[in-house]
């Protein structure tokens, strides 16, 4: 009895990780299916995948066998498939049920990892270039004291239209000549 309530705890963590995933990287992911992209990567996050019993070709050829024909992606009860089949994979030796009892381990409390996934580098002379502070001349009017680009203002001269006549200058300053 204990057994079952230990299964249905950590199928349940299980799950979660899997909405966790599901979700990842896709504004319009509900978390109720997943992606070949996101499957991979929680199996490499997860420490499933490890490049020696388990590649990510056999990642790759496991979401295809459990994903309907011409589906993209796949449900959590299909994902549980591909989990005993990556389980037989990566713990030879054991039951199947021990396979998936030691994957849904791994897979504890486990959310996608972020670190090191996009790192803006600069490289040598470029923090030099981009530093608005030691631009000089015409440049140098394009940003404001903080280093933020003025946008067109910045790039042209703008003229003030709001004279009857186009590319009149000297707006409100017919009553000053008129009256010396």
């Amino acid at each position: 009895m204990l057994n079952a309530a230990c299964k249905l705890t950590m199928a349940s963590e299980a799950e979660r990780t899997f909405q966790r995933f599901a979700v990842f990287g896709g504004s319009s992911s509900s978390g109720t299916e997943m992606n070949n992209k996101n499957f991979s990567k929680l199996c490499k996050d997860c420490g499933i995948m490890d490049d020696k019993q388990v590649t990510s070709t056999d990642v790759d050829i496991v979401f295809s066998k459990v994903k309907a024909k011409n589906a993209r992606t796949i449900t959590f009860q299909q994902f549980q498939e591909a989990m005993k089949e990556l389980g037989q994979k990566k713990f030879k030796g054991k039951s199947p049920d021990e396979a998936l009892e030691n994957i849904y381990r791994l897979m504890e409390g486990k959310d996608p990892a972020t670190t090191g996934v996009t790192k803006a580098m600069t490289v040598g002379g470029v923090s030099h270039l981009t530093d608005t502070s030691k631009y000089t001349g015409t440049h140098k009017e394009r940003f404001d004291q903080s280093g933020k680009g003025k946008g067109i203002a910045g790039r042209e001269d703008m003229t003030d239209n709001s004279g009857y006549v186009s590319g009149y200058k000297g707006a409100g300053t017919y009553d000053k000549k008129g009256s010396n």
